[in-house]
């Protein structure tokens, strides 16, 4: 994927949740654990698109 498209890609997202954010009134605890989910789902969509997901999928903590 060209970097264009991935800065645009997060460009998007993070307007589209500003807007959510700022004009969407939900408790402030709903808001925390939207902004984590979605910052969760872009850094997942980031490293699978620079193909360093399978390095950290297949990453083992026992010996």
């Amino acid at each position: 994927m060209p970097l264009l498209s991935l800065v645009i890609a997060l460009i998007v997202v993070g307007l589209g949740l500003y807007l959510i954010n700022r004009y969407i009134p939900m408790a402030s605890s709903i808001k925390t654990i939207l902004n984590v989910f979605v910052v969760v789902c872009v850094c997942v969509w980031l490293l699978r698109s620079a193909g360093l997901w399978t390095n950290v999928s297949t990453y083992r903590l026992s010996r």
